[in-house]
């Protein structure tokens, strides 16, 4: 009987134990703002740079004015993004949110980025082998006007338990055919950090 009872205990405290270590979790909806935990560089941040700086290049005059010029929308690509801060910051997630904002402004069209690019002619030049009559044409691709590049800067200034983090991000605009800068911006995030102070 000792040995059942002492099993029942076990479970029970095995039981509390899950309970209490079990982890509260939030979700967040696409573009709602997420909850700033720790001060650093997070998605509400990338999001807000990205839609701010994407709508300043676009209603830039030389953006504006290429439809008139040419007869259609620009083509626009995104480059390399550099993190040039002290911190890790995925500039894959950077780059992406720079298309999303593109794309949707509806004033400039966008295209598959160069691995993109590399499966798709793979996929064509399989498609023309096994697949002819209905095979797309290697030679059809829509070229990019511009090319927007950008790079991610940090700076920390603490003292005590205070610190204000820092965050820019730069971008240009860069006609492929000629190098010329058409646009550029910035965007800066500054953010004021109190550690609690340490319990005795």
């Amino acid at each position: 009987m000792k040995k059942y009872a002492v099993i029942f205990v076990a479970c029970i405290a095995f039981s509390l134990i899950s309970c209490s270590s079990t982890s509260k979790v939030t979700r967040y909806e696409d573009g709602a703002d997420v909850k700033d935990i720790s001060g650093y560089w997070n998605e509400n941040d990338i999001r807000m740079v990205c839609e701010e700086l994407i709508s300043g290049c676009v209603a830039s005059p030389k953006v504006a004015g290429f439809k008139t010029t040419n007869g259609r929308d620009p083509v626009a690509i995104v480059g390399k993004i550099s993190n040039k801060s002290s911190e890790h910051i995925d500039t894959a997630m950077v780059a992406k949110r720079f298309q999303t904002a593109i794309i949707n402004s509806g004033v400039m069209e966008f295209v598959a980025d160069s691995e993109q690019r590399l499966e798709l002619r793979a996929e064509k030049v399989d498609q023309a082998e096994n697949a002819y009559e209905t095979a797309k044409s290697i030679g059809n691709e829509l070229a990019a006007d511009f090319m927007l590049q950008g790079t991610v800067y940090s700076h920390v200034d603490s003292e005590g338990r205070e610190q204000v983090r820092t965050y820019q991000v730069d971008a240009q605009l860069i006609d492929i055919e000629s190098n010329k800068i058409l646009w550029q911006g910035e965007k800066t995030i500054s953010k004021y950090i109190k550690k609690p102070a340490a319990k005795l």
